[in-house]
């Protein structure tokens, strides 16, 4: 069976991230009964509220407070990892920047196996852990057969379980700060740059209207502008539509773009990449417009449409603009 299951938690400014929550529900997936002991590293009263409010609802939270840990170094935290859990421990992370960032390492230090984005699990027999990836942007799933015997190292695709926000468990928080030990390394934190904000901030948007690679052409993007005028949203992108220099790097969503929790994001011709993905967090109600049946946003949106946006939108457009 699987060893001891953990979720490390990122967090900031004393908040979880939504995937502190989604690790708990992916836990459940590898084993019911067993659960997950949370993870949290800091320092001060920041990561004091983060363990307070990550025993709402894990049974037990692991807190370890230094200030070499003051701000998320995946050198020194594989460092402190490999130190205090067990050899057969398996990890979860988020498979984020940060989490692709921890992850490898850490399971070539614990000698254990690593999988990378996994969207869901089929569960447990002995020691095979049976899990779901995606490949070709989505395209494919993948079934994995994965011996856990000595741990493993797992990156859960942000968004891909539905965490549960309900009920209070009441964990106990146990401190091993103690148990930290020598963190120097060579990588050093210098500072936080903060994105670019540009016209409009859409991190603190409600509604937004995301337009992708389906919208062709630069001079589309008028459709894209009328439609969120008419909605009383904001125009939003996909990394290519910046690539392309159609629209300013504050609007792009993304792992490496911005991080927006808007209550209803409307996609369109946006294929739905664990990258773009990965910037929407909360759980917003998601319409997806997209001519190929295939896309994997069809997969998470509450609505999708399978139909050519440029043919799509000026429809819905003026459907609005009636009503």
């Amino acid at each position: 069976m699987a060893g001891q299951v953990f979720a490390y938690i990122t967090h900031k400014e004393g908040k979880a991230e939504d995937t502190a929550l989604e690790l708990l529900k992916a836990a459940g997936r590898i084993d019911a009964d067993a659960g997950a002991t949370a993870i949290v590293t800091g320092s001060g009263a920041d990561l004091e509220a983060v363990c307070n409010e990550m025993a709402v609802a894990y049974q037990e939270v692991w807190k370890f407070d230094s200030a070499a840990l003051a701000y998320p170094n995946a050198e020194a935290i594989r460092k402190l990892l490999v130190n205090v859990l067990p050899g057969d421990a398996v990890v979860l992370i988020g498979h984020d920047t940060f989490g692709m960032d921890l992850g490898p390492g850490l399971s070539i230090k614990m000698d254990s196996v690593f999988i990378p984005d996994v969207v869901d699990f089929e569960g447990l027999e002995s020691d095979a852990l049976k899990v779901i990836r995606q490949e070709y942007s989505g395209q494919v799933s993948t079934h994995v057969d994965c011996d856990i015997s000595t741990g493993a190292v797992i990156n859960v695709r942000p968004g891909a379980f539905q965490s549960d926000e309900t009920g209070s468990v009441g964990g106990q928080i146990i401190d091993k700060s103690a148990e930290v030990g020598d963190l120097t390394v060579g990588r050093r934190f210098l500072e936080v740059v903060e994105a670019e904000v540009g016209d409009v901030d859409i991190t603190k948007e409600d509604v937004l209207v995301s337009i992708g690679r389906g919208i062709e052409d630069q001079d589309n993007i008028e459709i894209a502008d009328e439609l969120a005028e008419a909605m009383g949203a904001v125009v939003s992108c996909s990394r290519p539509i910046v690539d392309a220099k159609w629209l300013e790097k504050s609007r792009q969503v993304g792992t490496s773009g911005q991080t927006v929790k808007p209550k209803v994001y409307l996609a369109l011709g946006i294929s739905g990449s664990f990258q773009h993905m990965g910037g929407i967090k909360g759980n917003p109600f998601i319409v997806a417009v997209n001519k190929n049946p295939k896309a994997p946003i069809l997969q998470v949106a509450d609505v999708g449409v399978v139909e050519d946006l440029l043919d799509f939108v000026p429809v819905l457009t003026e459907k609005i603009q009636e009503g």
